[in-house]
């Protein structure tokens, strides 16, 4: 069995301020609703410019030290690993502002529930706020999809 496989890099970043975090409400429809800014991480590009540059894209604000907090993965269709690094920071500045890829906005924590998430939102914010949890892992299981929360 081979070590290499096919991966695709993308990042998602929960910007935070005291009880508020910022959201995306996304205009994609292949993945629609409530979710943190990010992105693919291009060619070449470190992880960690690459969230900072998609963050700047997506809401005109410029993050400091995003520190990385856990991971999502599962295998695409066409058999590439999706690998989904999340970051979260409290450092940041500029004026925020939406971008076609979503309208961006703050909201209190506890009225996250309130808004139409994209999927599976929720188990991803449990791992980036967890300190116990630092993956979010999906496979297949004869021919049914599964997650862990690891």
């Amino acid at each position: 069995m081979s070590r290499n496989e096919k991966a695709i890099f993308t990042n998602m970043c929960m910007i935070y301020k005291e009880d508020s975090i910022l959201v995306q409400d996304r205009r994609n429809p292949d993945w629609p609703g409530v979710t943190f800014p990010g992105g693919h991480v291009e060619y070449g590009e470190s992880f960690v410019e690459s969230v900072k540059r998609e963050v700047f894209e997506e809401t005109g604000l410029t993050i400091e030290n995003p520190v990385l907090c856990g991971i999502k993965q599962f295998q695409t269709k066409e058999d590439e690993r999706y690998v989904v690094l999340f970051f979260k920071t409290n450092q940041f500045k500029g004026d925020l502002r939406s971008s076609k890829e979503g309208d961006v906005f703050w909201i209190k924590k506890d009225e996250l529930k309130q808004y139409s998430l994209a999927n599976d939102f929720l188990d991803m914010v449990s791992v980036f706020e967890s300190d116990e949890l630092s993956e979010f892992y999906y496979y297949r299981e004869l021919d049914d999809w599964k997650k862990k929360l690891l």
